[in-house]
């Protein structure tokens, strides 16, 4: 039988964490949010829309989302302490979760401005120039969105990537609002205004409910994604392979995610009679070729001997006694 494949040295990972403060980026985040805001409460006093209060309101969300995502980037790069042992990684999903909340909130008080508006329209003032300053609020939220969706990406940073989905969002709502103020002023109909607000509270439940959904799965220790787990089988078939007998083989694999670091265990089958040492680099060259494939990946292994009846006892998540 050969040996395994020794791996070259590992190169630094595109995906490390300690590669670029991801720190730097919320606070973009936060700085443009509060510009943004400053902006659309402008455009709102200016023309008195309520659609452009509501973007306002959903602005305002940003700014503590924001917030938020700065706090839980800087708690989720802390080093593993002695009463958190895998890290604080996790802290990332409460930033995307309270951001969610937060645009539930932001929909109940759009609703609350809107409503009334549907049965007593008001007229709009000078919305030519509420709808300039609208967009180029728009603008600088599209331009931070890219950047953040691009380097959550890079850096498999959920809260990162729910900050940009929420200021997409936003653009969104903002390209809707100026649209139904620019019917309005087109063509007189006054309701749009406010049925344009309604459909802003709609777009931003949608957005909430995604965000809350996606920190539920990683606060419940979701597995890998599928192309993860395609790309761990692969790396375990290579090892496979080198056994022409099937004298290695590995069961109980499990996986999950917290944030950008990933968890897998999983069990190794051996011949017997190997030696411990024998185990024991196969294992280190494993994990090695893993630690290549995937960004931040912490292996559990355990060792045994394939032909122990004992060794497939105890597949299953909660390991039975023994009589």
């Amino acid at each position: 039988m050969t040996s395994p494949p020794v791996p070259s040295a590992a190169t630094p990972h595109p995906h490390d964490r300690n590669a670029l403060p991801l720190t730097r980026y919320a606070v973009l985040s936060l700085l443009t949010a509060l510009l943004v805001l400053a902006l659309k409460l402008l455009a709102w006093r200016l023309t008195g829309s309520v659609a452009l209060l509501s973007d306002a309101l959903e602005t305002l969300t940003n700014v503590g989302g924001a917030l938020m995502a700065l706090l839980m980037l800087r708690l989720a790069a802390q080093p593993p302490d002695d009463e958190h042992h895998y890290g604080h990684d996790k802290a990332e999903y409460f930033s995307s979760g309270f951001e969610g909340m937060l645009i539930f909130i932001a929909a109940g008080l759009i609703v609350f401005e809107a409503a009334p508006r549907l049965w007593e329209p008001q007229p709009l003032n000078v919305p030519a120039l509420g709808l300039v300053i609208a967009a180029v609020a728009g603008g600088l939220n599209l331009a931070t969105a890219l950047l953040l969706a691009r380097v959550g990406r890079r850096h498999d940073s959920i809260t990162l990537r729910a900050d940009a989905k929420h200021l997409l969002a936003d653009v969104w709502t903002t390209v809707g609002v100026i649209v139904g103020v620019a019917l309005v002023a087109l063509t007189g109909w006054l309701w749009l205004d406010a049925a344009m607000a309604m459909a802003v509270a709609v777009q931003v439940l949608w957005t909430g409910f995604r965000l809350i959904r996606e920190s539920a799965a990683g606060l419940m220790d979701a597995a890998w994604p599928e192309n993860e787990q395609a790309i761990l089988q692969r790396v375990l078939d290579e090892f496979r392979a080198v056994g022409a007998t099937g004298e290695i083989d590995f069961h109980a694999i499990r996986t999950r995610s917290s944030a950008s670091r990933r968890f897998v265990s999983f069990h190794v089958l051996v011949p017997g009679g190997w030696s411990v040492k024998r185990g024991h680099d196969l294992v280190e060259q494993l994990e090695d070729r893993l630690s290549q494939e995937l960004p931040q990946v912490t292996a559990f292994t355990h060792l045994e001997p394939s032909d122990d009846p004992v060794s497939y006892a105890d597949e299953g998540l909660d390991r039975p006694a023994r009589q």
